[in-house]
């Protein structure tokens, strides 16, 4: 199924380098997360997209993956970058607060972040037990931040383009594209969507 959603971004044009693929089983022990992880990295390079694992900087060295994702209970961007200088570096944030700690400590030099996922901008099943959603609003703060910022949380074809207008420089998903019976058409139509509303800033 993950080649059909590589499959679709390629065919809308994507350039190499600008998908990336995270790996999000967190409940794996690191032998099994590696077993995982080998086939998605061999998959991702054929069609030169990026492989990052969720919070195990051990496993995505192991791997050869590019980088490294960080929630609220990893270690910081500036301790990955200790032990994994090579290592890409993502985080997730929650809210405008989030985004501005990680913007401050950017540009501070203290850490050195690739990107940042924020959401859930819209509500999702998985996310319901956390709270509301935090809306289209939230994503104004994206603006002010020194690296890109990617919005989660309930993407669908139809609302990718609201998200690049409200602050967005791309989006995430996983059951826009996982639960549909078209992956691979789906991948290309919001793939189009970016590219053709992509923000200039």
């Amino acid at each position: 199924m993950l080649s059909q959603v590589l499959e679709g971004a390629a065919r809308a044009g994507v350039s190499p380098g600008t998908v990336a693929i995270q790996l999000r089983e967190k409940d794996l022990e690191a032998r099994a997360l590696v077993e995982l992880a080998r086939p998605l990295r061999a998959l991702t390079t054929r069609f030169g997209a990026a492989l990052y694992v969720n919070d195990r900087a051990d496993v995505a060295l192991a791997v050869g993956a590019d980088g490294v994702h960080l929630t609220g209970t990893s270690l910081s961007p500036s301790e990955i970058a200790v032990i994994a200088p090579t290592l890409s570096i993502a985080i997730s944030a929650h809210g405008a607060d989030d985004l501005a700690s990680a913007g401050e400590r950017a540009a501070s030099g203290a850490a050195d972040i690739s990107f940042a996922v924020l959401g859930p901008i819209f509500d999702t099943p998985s996310k319901r037990r956390y709270g509301a959603p935090i809306g289209l609003p939230a994503l104004a703060a994206a603006r002010a931040i020194p690296f890109p910022v990617l919005a989660i949380g309930g993407i669908s074809v139809g609302n990718v383009r609201s998200c690049l207008a409200a602050g967005a420089a791309g989006i995430a998903c996983i059951r826009a594209l996982l639960a549909d019976e078209d992956p691979e058409e789906i991948a290309f139509s919001i793939s189009r969507a970016i590219l053709e509303d992509a923000p200039t800033h």
